[in-house]
């Protein structure tokens, strides 16, 4: 099968193509590299062995999108091109409309004028706000709390009003929690543009000296140690998660959502401790006072995966850890000083 993957040269979207290309699968990635970086083809060429088709391309432009869907056979979608900064999306609204809803009406346009009706949408346990109870499970009350998880919630939306207007449509919306670690070679893995926002490579920049120490959001939350709780999944298994939701969607129609993460939670004191372990690297690290809007646990009930795609996350705590370490020591990410240090 033929699949057009947004986003495909992206830290998730990378990972998933290499999954996708070591299934058979004929993967076509379609990237603006805005946020990416073309170095990431190149590596998952080497990774599979042979070259990934790629074509640099805005989600927005509708008319483009259709050529490539049309000239490479596409048969279904992977939808995971869009801006994803929390601070971002408060401080420019319009730009993270415009793209990620603009973008993915674009698409679908694309797609319709083709009739390719299958479809797997990057979604974001964002779009459930504030636990109400843990975990976390898809039957929770949805309700986004930054322009950035608005942007999901209204493509979710969006994605659930087509799909009970045309019986045609297969549609899955991964509603994926915290991301980490890195593939298993060290050839890819996260590598953000600048001082990284996400927990994991921050500790991985400090590791490597290039920050002088972490800033730890809150010590005082009602948890065993007073630090926020998160429910961190590997990239790998997140990637596998695509995957068994295309075999699913080959099979049922429809509007489905899905949570992918493991159904336990990690406070930021034990991924200190778990990544000093890993790296043997001291992890020097500060309290500051907690951020606006942060909750002090966070966690998925992945079983409604496990029952329908036969999914489940099995990678630990510890590969994640080190895989991230092999990436980011091995000179292939982007150091926090923006310079990135491709080997």
């Amino acid at each position: 099968m033929s699949i057009l993957l947004t986003g495909g040269a992206g830290y998730i979207g990378s990972h998933t193509a290499a999954v996708l290309a070591d299934a058979g699968q004929t993967v076509v990635l379609y990237d603006s590299l805005r946020n990416s970086s073309a170095e990431a083809i190149r590596r998952l060429h080497a990774i599979t062995r042979r070259p990934p088709v790629f074509v640099e391309g805005d989600i927005r432009h509708t008319g483009r999108l259709a050529r490539v869907l049309q000239e490479h056979g596409v048969e279904a979608v992977i939808h995971m091109a869009g801006l994803k900064t929390v601070a971002e999306s408060i401080s420019e609204p319009i730009d993270y409309y415009h793209t990620n809803v603009q973008g993915t009406l674009s698409l679908l346009d694309a797609m319709d004028s083709l009739s390719i009706h299958r479809l797997v949408f990057s979604s974001s346990a964002t779009v459930y706000g504030e636990p109400a109870y843990l975990p976390i499970d898809e039957e929770h009350p949805l309700r986004a709390t930054n322009p950035y998880g608005r942007t999901k919630l209204h493509i979710e939306d969006m994605l659930l009003d087509l799909a009970r207007s045309n019986p045609r449509w297969s549609i899955a919306c991964l509603r994926y929690f915290n991301p980490a670690g890195a593939h298993e070679s060290g050839l890819i893995g996260e590598s953000p543009r600048g001082v990284p926002t996400n927990l994991m490579p921050h500790i991985a920049e400090v590791a490597a000296g290039s920050l002088s120490r972490l800033t730890v959001f809150g010590g005082d939350y009602d948890t065993p140690d007073g630090t926020g709780i998160r429910d961190f999944i590997h990239v790998m298994d997140l990637a596998e998660g695509h995957l068994a939701a295309l075999d699913f969607l080959s099979a049922n129609t429809g509007w489905h959502a899905f949570n992918l993460g493991t159904g336990r939670g990690y406070s930021v004191l034990e991924m200190i401790a778990a990544f000093t372990a890993a790296s043997g690297r001291p992890i020097p690290y500060r309290f500051q006072p907690r951020r606006p809007g942060d909750v002090a646990v966070c966690y998925a009930d992945p079983g409604k995966a496990e029952r329908l795609l036969g999914w489940k996350a099995w990678r630990s705590l510890e590969a994640m850890c080190a895989s991230t370490w092999r990436w980011r020591s091995g000179g292939h990410a982007e150091d926090a000083s923006g310079v990135r240090a491709w080997a």
